[in-house]
């Protein structure tokens, strides 16, 4: 089976491979690392550099699971890559997104690409909170 991990250059996204890393080793699931963003935009948060993803990439070599990790910069956000490779990739047993940290107020309100992506999923997805400071 496969597990998605959606990626961003950040303390969630760090999380959310760990995570991904540990379920896997559990069950034996390869890894489907993806950073998406709608373009090719240097100072789109989003989106991760040529360094981020050798990082990403040295560290899952580490791990013993197997994994692939890609980067799409094709116009779509994260949101309709993630939910388009669910519908392709054959037996997705749960997608993993980070999420940050958030203060009482905006504990209210989960953020667009997190909230869409649990509401169209078909698969079970899993939120994962940035470490604390």
């Amino acid at each position: 089976m496969t597990i998605i991990v959606g990626y961003v250059p950040k303390p969630q996204g760090r999380s959310a491979v760990d995570t991904a890393v540990q379920l896997a080793k559990d069950t034996g699931d390869t890894l489907f690392v993806v950073n998406a963003g709608v373009g090719e935009a240097v100072d789109d948060p989003l989106v991760a550099s040529p360094q981020h993803l050798q990082e990403l990439r040295d560290h899952l070599g580490t791990t013993g699971v197997p994994h692939e990790v890609h980067q799409f910069l094709r116009g779509n956000d994260p949101v309709e890559e993630i939910l388009a490779l669910e519908e392709t990739l054959p037996d997705v047993r749960v997608i993993v997104i980070g999420t940050p940290r958030r203060s009482r107020v905006g504990k209210l309100f989960l953020g667009s690409i997190a909230q869409s992506i649990i509401s169209q999923a078909t698969a079970p997805v899993l939120c994962v909170k940035a470490p604390r400071k």
